[in-house]
């Protein structure tokens, strides 16, 4: 389970980059009971945070970056972002943004694994990351879909130290290595990585590995409903996953992709 108690390795933030902030904003408030908050002066909305019942679940900004498609970022809770930095430039990894602190709230940067797969760190200032997980509306796992889960598993051992057991998927699907923050019990573990073929690695037009979040919802046929009502799509489900819940995975109106899931009754 993801907790607000971030032990170093576990996720502590994310944030969406969108071409259109309002509409980005609409979509996840319908689909995901979101409130957003802007960070601008009236009538320029360049981004803000999103809110589900007061409390922030995640951040929204202009996409920027020449080329890139619209994709949730997961920021990863570290010590010393330089040190981070280091490390993964040693295992192979591409530093797409350096640490930079901001405004006194943390330091962060931002990464491509040696595969392609992107990720961010997170080192806390007066801001320690999201206020809400593991509730309906908010986050509740990550995932990485990855070409080669040996080199992955290898990269992100030396960046944070995570912890894998493996776990064989149903119906021979393969193996799903779950994730769990160092020296923390397997009750902590916040995430999974799956090795997928180039041709099941295109959810929204790519073929690199790709990491997203899962959101807890307490409907999720009713989420999916809400997304496809409002120019989103759904690239699977739902379907049940024993053990796991109802699931279904997503695509917003500009292809980032995200997971609903509502976890079985306990």
């Amino acid at each position: 389970m993801i907790t607000t108690e971030f032990a170093p390795g576990s996720p502590c933030w994310l944030d969406l980059g969108a071409p259109d902030v309002r509409a980005a904003a609409a979509f996840y408030g319908a689909v995901l009971g979101w409130d957003f908050e802007s960070m601008g002066t009236e009538g320029d909305v360049e981004g803000g945070m999103f809110r589900k019942d007061g409390r922030i679940v995640a951040g929204l900004g202009t996409l920027t970056e020449e080329g890139a498609r619209s994709a949730w970022m997961i920021y990863y809770r570290v010590d010393d972002a330089d040190a981070a930095t280091r490390a993964v430039e040693s295992g192979g990894g591409t530093v797409r943004v350096a640490p930079t602190d901001l405004d006194g709230w943390g330091r962060m940067a931002q990464y491509s694994d040696p595969l392609g797969g992107q990720f961010a760190v997170w080192q806390p200032g007066t801001s320690k990351g999201v206020e809400l997980v593991d509730r309906p509306g908010s986050l509740c796992w990550t995932e990485l879909h990855t070409s080669d889960a040996t080199a992955a598993k290898e990269f992100y051992g030396g960046v944070f130290g995570w912890q894998f057991s493996d776990m064989e998927m149903p119906g021979g699907g393969g193996t799903y290595h779950l994730i769990t923050p160092a020296g923390l019990p397997e009750e902590r573990m916040h995430g999974g990585l799956m090795e997928l073929g180039e041709e099941d690695l295109a959810p929204a037009g790519g073929q690199h590995p790709y990491w997203h979040p899962v959101f807890a919802v307490g409907d999720c046929d009713a989420a999916v409903a809400a997304a496809t009502g409002n120019g989103g799509s759904v690239q699977m489900g739902p379907e049940d996953a024993e053990g796991v819940g109802r699931l279904a995975v997503c695509l917003d109106p500009w292809n980032a992709d995200f997971v609903v899931l509502t976890p079985p009754a306990s």
